[in-house]
């Protein structure tokens, strides 16, 4: 049996999702509602789940997420057009690597190139935003009857560690277009997010103030003895097994509090990413990521640049251009960069079109991603556009292709697959090619 998509997640017509704030007990519910946390939901098995990535997890693979929300313009950063109707005001510079070109905007990842692996052709047709979103997000297109897990999500069920005490996975957002909400879909809650959004701390994680560390630890060896026995009545109980695990993850965010405080970085580090929100963001990414959470999110919002493009993008492009050449150079100083998989992705592009007030607006024909880090064969561009980036011209790539790159740059089968009901649904579509050419 088939489990229905939920559609609250999905709100056609608007940009900006309702605030969410991460409550004690709605973190606990999230936890919980999944009952044991390595059975999902009923109806829901995972093939091939015993040590199937033991080795894998040993490994100690991470993913970082950098998503541009709203839809970043290829022209302005990955494939400039200079001299064109289409190309805009900007230069193009030369890079790292032989023959290619990006936008003036990106001096320091010119420099940076053979770290990274660009695709420039994408074509992943959808060109509105939340439809855009769930496409790129999953790699699935939407379907009624049953809802995909975002890639992160798949990722973070993948490769965490069982008895770690820290999140699997960690989103955060200061955005307002797009999905904003990574959805677990037919997986359990247990494999949603902790959700950062209005601060860079989880909240609702302290001790009450009448309430002592002493006190709190007698309470949960309490709790814990009276599991013990009750477990011993009831051998074999998933459920009461899901419940401590989950215990013990509460427990354990409440230990690593310190690890979302930004204060202990040194001020020369917190000025190396720059003071912007985004550069705060990815410097918190690295603290998590270097932690041992094997998956992050940092979304970078008003991309959505239907009105004077280039002006938002000469102030955007240059800070994202800051931040991921830091974010690659601190990974690779602290010999991270090589086990993590950083992913640079928006829902779509721009157009080629420039309109009356001086914008791009969505296009999903002919756009650019890039890769860099673990899996990843540095200093590849993939793919061509036309002469005025109209179309793709060679080397033509989907969504799926883009999730089944991920998946195997991290040594992940695309095809393995968790059976829901009857029904087997690989980790990528079964026609899903991954691009080969940025691999290693």
């Amino acid at each position: 049996m088939s489990i229905p998509a939920n559609q609250s997640l999905r709100q056609a017509g608007t940009c900006a999702p309702q605030e969410h704030q991460l409550h004690r007990r709605l973190f606990l519910g999230g936890l919980l509602t999944g009952g044991a946390a390595t059975l999902g939901l009923p109806g829901v098995s995972i093939a091939g789940e015993v040590p199937a990535a033991g080795a894998l997890k040993q490994q100690q693979k991470r993913v970082l997420f950098i998503w541009l929300a709203g839809g970043s313009s290829q022209f302005e950063m990955w494939d400039p057009k200079p001299g064109r109707e289409t190309g805009g005001p900007f230069r193009a510079i030369s890079t790292a690597v032989s023959g290619y070109q990006v936008c003036e905007l990106m001096p320091k990842l010119a420099t940076r190139m053979k770290k990274l692996a660009v695709v420039r052709s994408l074509n992943t047709k959808i060109s509105e935003h939340f439809q855009a979103a769930d496409l790129i997000s999953t790699g699935w297109p939407k379907e009624a009857a049953l809802e995909h897990p975002e890639i992160g999500v798949v990722l973070s069920k993948e490769l965490a560690l069982q008895d770690s005490p820290l999140p699997d996975y960690v989103s955060l957002f200061t955005t307002t277009e797009g999905r904003r909400r990574p959805s677990p879909g037919f997986l359990s809650r247990r494999h949603a997010p902790l959700l950062l959004e209005g601060s860079l701390q989880p909240s609702n994680i302290e001790l009450p103030p009448e309430l002592t560390a002493e006190e709190h630890a007698s309470r949960e060896s309490l709790r814990s003895l009276l599991s013990q026995q009750f477990g011993q009545q009831r051998a074999g109980n998933d459920l009461i097994q899901g419940y401590n695990e989950a215990y013990a993850r509460v427990r354990g965010l409440m230990r690593s509090d310190e690890l979302f405080n930004l204060e202990n970085e040194p001020s020369k580090q917190r000025e190396r990413y720059g003071r912007t929100p985004f550069g705060q963001h990815c410097l918190l990414a690295r603290r998590l990521l270097e932690a041992g959470v094997p998956v992050v999110k940092v979304a970078r919002g008003f991309w959505d640049s239907h009105h004077d493009n280039f002006e938002s993008h000469r102030e955007l492009v240059p800070d994202f251009d800051n931040v991921l050449s830091t974010l690659l150079d601190d990974l690779d100083e602290r010999g991270l960069l090589q086990s993590t998989l950083v992913v640079v992705l928006s829902e779509f592009g721009r157009t080629p079109k420039i309109n009356q007030d001086v914008g791009r607006d969505h296009y999903a024909d002919a756009w650019s991603c890039a890769f860099a880090g673990c899996g990843i064969r540095g200093g590849t561009v993939h793919g061509k556009t036309n002469e005025d980036g109209t179309a793709v011209s060679e080397g033509e790539a989907n969504a799926a292709d883009v999730a089944a790159t991920i998946f195997q740059a991290v040594g992940i089968d695309p095809l393995k697959h968790y059976q829901v009901g009857q029904r087997p649904v690989p980790l990528a579509k079964e026609d899903a090619q991954p691009i080969n050419a940025v691999l290693s």
